[in-house]
């Protein structure tokens, strides 16, 4: 399955220590996503490769219940490439590989 959404920067803070970035799954797309058979992993993650701009990665997507949609974290590597910043715009592609 390939999705394509627009979505938000926004970072995390669980822990001071660190800066974690993510943008969020639409919720029509995280039910379509969550609708697919696959076995359990960690978290209830699902594995996906990730296309913004000219960057690619294969990384895993996260349940967040407080929005009811996946999560899909943005490393370091990936918003200075394609110059992303907290509260700026991200046009992404996932294909799900779990299913």
């Amino acid at each position: 399955m390939i999705i394509e959404f627009e979505g938000a920067v926004f970072r995390w803070d669980g822990r001071d220590d660190t800066s974690w970035y993510f943008t969020t799954v639409p919720p029509e797309l995280s039910d379509d996503i969550r609708e697919i058979p696959r076995p359990p992993r960690g978290f209830g993650s699902v594995r996906v490769r990730a296309r913004v701009g000219g960057s690619e990665w294969q990384t895993s997507i996260f349940p967040d219940s407080q929005r009811g949609a996946y999560l899909l974290p943005l490393k370091k590597a990936v918003r200075d490439a394609e110059s992303l910043v907290d509260g700026g715009p991200v046009t992404v592609r996932l294909d799900v590989l779990d299913g």
